[in-house]
């Protein structure tokens, strides 16, 4: 019988999600200005899909994968040297406005977890020196 997750492994866990966001984020706003001649090779914004992970009694998160979504904004453009023969650009799918929110409420969500840990384990030393 697998023993369940402790509270160190949990915030871990939901810690490195976060992370998996934020870079996920950090790279859609270094794209937010991008364009392309197709619309196919235009970038769309990174976002990850969360699964709540069981083990025994406890659940945690785990990130299953990393999806582009969005649709690229065509517009015309053609001085532009990445333009097609219509004269045509495609911009990269990024909202920068959703994605610094997004940024803010990835940093909270992880400093919670920071929390966690260390309210974990202040509980756990203060127990220790009980029994001293």
């Amino acid at each position: 019988m697998m023993a369940g997750l402790n509270t160190f492994d949990i915030a871990g866990r939901a810690m490195t999600a976060q992370l998996v966001r934020l870079n996920s984020i950090a790279s859609n706003l270094a794209n937010a200005g991008a364009v392309s001649g197709t619309e196919a090779g235009a970038y769309r914004a990174l976002k990850p899909v969360f699964a709540t992970a069981y083990q025994g009694q406890t659940a945690t998160v785990d990130v299953t994968q990393v999806l582009p979504t969005g649709i690229p904004e065509k517009r015309h453009d053609p001085g532009h040297p990445l333009a097609d023969a219509t004269g045509h650009v495609w911009a990269a799918a990024v909202d920068s406005n959703q994605e610094m929110v997004e940024m803010v409420e990835t940093a909270r969500q992880y400093a919670n977890n920071i929390e966690v840990l260390t309210t974990a384990r202040t509980l756990a030393l203060d127990t220790m020196r009980l029994g001293k």
